[in-house]
């Protein structure tokens, strides 16, 4: 399951917008520092609409989406890898998320208070990415006396480790996000075990009033010039998508509708954390039932049928394939297999994204 972790300064609306994603109140949410104590975790579904158009053709009751799980932590603050705050207690609870949403203020009022006595998101994010480089220093110094022995024996794992150790720091020692650009096969697989902050794919997500929402604003502007070419920007109302949790799906539609809105900000916050992760969905479809599967782009048949259980990718022998559009033209397996739509792949398909999948495997 895809695993996103929420940071930021207090009062940035985290809380608020964790409950709007997940639908619920679970997070409090107050005009004050550090109303968040313990970590919020919630499961939400991948909305996908392709799932429900589909479920007719095959006549099933059963739709089952694809998940992801967000953790919401205290609010971050200058010296929080030091001990200020209470966010530092938490940053263990992010440690294994595939990538951060940092939630950045992008409005103005004078009634919710900043923990700095004045809106400024630029400032705010290098508040944040300081505090987890620091995090991440000291992650690393502790890992580097653990492995230092093994270093000097010459153990051939432990030195690719250092290896690694020496590259971050060149980073975090400047406060930056980790480049792997010239690391290694093997180095990437050391970072990986890791669990490095600053080396994850971060979506900066711009928390701005409902009028802001098309357009943005300066505060959006300076944002988007400042992050980097690995990082993503969503703008989003925590407070409108707490409202449309409300409303209900048919109801919050047609209200962001009136307001020119195509998607809601958790809609294009759940795409983007898919896309920066290069992530895909197929889909398998049948009377039982049709399911979201999600993979790495590039990834090849034998492992996507790993995803549904490791035997299928054992056996795999090959996968019946057709495309989403296809099938929705046919409107069934039958039809797509006499038009000559659904094709037999072997070992070496890359399975693209929408692709409706049967696998067939040796017991």
């Amino acid at each position: 399951m895809l695993k996103v972790g929420i940071v930021g300064l207090p009062n940035v609306g985290k809380s608020t917008l964790f409950n709007a994603l997940t639908s619920t109140k679970n997070a409090q949410s107050a005009n004050y520092p550090f109303c968040t104590i313990e970590p919020n975790i919630g499961v939400v579904n991948v909305p996908d609409e392709r799932l429900y158009k589909l479920q007719p053709l095959v006549n099933t009751n059963n739709v089952v989406e694809t998940n992801i799980e967000f953790v919401d932590i205290a609010g971050l603050v200058k010296g929080a890898s030091k001990g200020e705050g209470l966010g530092n207690q938490f940053l263990h609870n992010i440690r294994e998320c595939d990538d951060i949403v940092q939630v950045v203020r992008c409005f103005d009022d004078v009634n919710t208070i900043h923990v700095s006595g004045k809106v400024d998101p630029i400032d705010d994010i290098e508040t944040i990415n300081t505090e987890l480089a620091l995090a991440d220093i000291s992650t690393l110094d502790n890992i580097a006396k653990r492995i230092s022995k093994q270093v000097k024996s010459g153990d051939k794992e432990a030195k690719i480790q250092d290896s690694v150790i020496n590259k971050c720091m060149k980073f975090l020692e400047k406060g930056q996000f980790i480049d792997t650009s010239d690391f290694s096969d093997d180095e990437k697989k050391a970072l990986h075990f890791f669990h490095l902050l600053m080396a994850k794919p971060v979506i900066y997500c711009a928390n701005v009033s409902e009028t802001d929402l098309k357009q943005g604003n300066d505060y959006t502007k300076k944002v988007k010039d400042y992050i980097g070419e690995n990082s993503r920007l969503v703008l989003i109302c925590a407070n409108l998508e707490e409202e449309l949790v409300d409303l209900g799906e048919v109801e919050a539609k047609s209200y962001l509708k009136e307001l020119g809105i195509e998607n809601s900000g958790i809609e294009l916050m759940i795409k983007t954390a898919y896309d920066i992760l290069n992530l895909r969905t197929f889909i398998t479809a049948g009377e039982k039932e049709v399911k979201a599967w999600t993979i790495k782009k590039g990834t090849k048949a034998p492992q996507a049928a790993g995803v549904i259980h490791s035997d299928f990718e054992k056996g795999f022998i090959k996968a019946e394939v057709v495309s989403y559009e296809d099938f929705i033209s046919c409107g069934s397996w039958g039809l797509a297999r006499e038009k000559g739509l659904a094709r037999l792949e072997g070992k070496d398909y890359v399975v693209q994204d929408g692709d409706i999948v049967i696998f067939r495997f040796n017991n």
